[in-house]
């Protein structure tokens, strides 16, 4: 039995544009015309379309499927299994999505809530990018101190916020100034400088020993994002995040040797 491209479109559920597109792409091409030339699907044909539809809604491309539907023996059992991992790790990113969403849901309920005007008073020029927020509960989801610190930046009052980013300010400007006047990045007065960061996260947030710190300043360096919660754009430098990095790695370092001294 043969079938128009308006009955296929039809009970198949697919436009005729996209019939039109498979046969171009020599994905499905009608095994038949009618007198006026109009394409004709067989049975068969029904059935390969009826793959192609299988492996589109498993997220295949187009390409993997003729890939497959050339030897389906041969391909299809080690392309399945492929995709069945991709999409077991889709889950698992979404899941921990639906997770990072719960949890900004229980800050956002227990945090503190400011006005714009309030925030803008707190905050200044530091933003919160929340594409950045997201990869990081991501990334760190599985760290105790990050746990703390999202429950201790949750319980902070709108005081402990101006207190918390006046200390911040301040500390801005030294780490500022000690960079404009050309301080080395494993030089005291910059290593204190790190030193005094890591401390304000241990007072504000949570216990950083060094290794942490390090990882903290790994990311000033490598995201944008990361550092502008430390410095606003409209003060940083040239080189001032991968400055501050090195410092934090210095400071580390030196830490380390006090302790082997001991």
């Amino acid at each position: 039995m043969s079938y128009s491209v308006g009955q296929v479109s039809s009970f198949a559920g697919v436009t005729v544009r996209t019939l039109h597109h498979y046969d171009r792409a020599g994905l499905l091409s009608p095994s038949g015309r009618s007198g006026a030339g109009y394409r004709l699907y067989s049975d068969a044909d029904l059935a390969r379309l009826q793959q192609i539809l299988f492996y589109r809604e498993l997220g295949f491309s187009l390409d993997e499927i003729a890939e497959i539907l050339k030897d389906p023996q041969a391909n299809a059992l080690e392309h399945l299994r492929a995709r069945l991992r991709q999409l077991s790790e889709e889950i698992g990113r979404l899941q921990r999505l639906a997770e990072v969403a719960e949890q900004a849901i229980e800050v956002r309920q227990t945090g503190v809530e400011l006005t714009p005007e309030e925030r803008f008073e707190v905050f200044g020029e530091i933003g919160f990018d929340l594409s950045y927020a997201t990869e990081a509960q991501l990334k760190w989801q599985d760290s105790a101190g990050h746990r703390e610190s999202m429950a201790r930046a949750a319980a902070h009052t709108k005081e402990d916020w101006r207190q918390l980013m006046r200390e911040a300010a301040a500390w801005r400007v030294e780490l500022l100034a000690a960079f404009d006047d050309g301080e080395p990045a494993d030089g005291e007065r910059t290593m204190d400088l790190a030193e005094e960061h890591r401390l304000h996260i241990a007072r504000w947030f949570t216990t950083c020993p060094p290794d942490m710190h390090r990882r903290i300043a790994d990311d000033f360096a490598a995201d944008p994002r990361a550092f502008a919660l430390v410095v606003p754009p409209s003060q940083q430098r040239p080189g001032l995040a991968a400055h501050l990095c090195k410092a934090v790695h210095a400071n580390a370092a030196r830490r380390a040797d006090r302790e082997e001294d001991r």
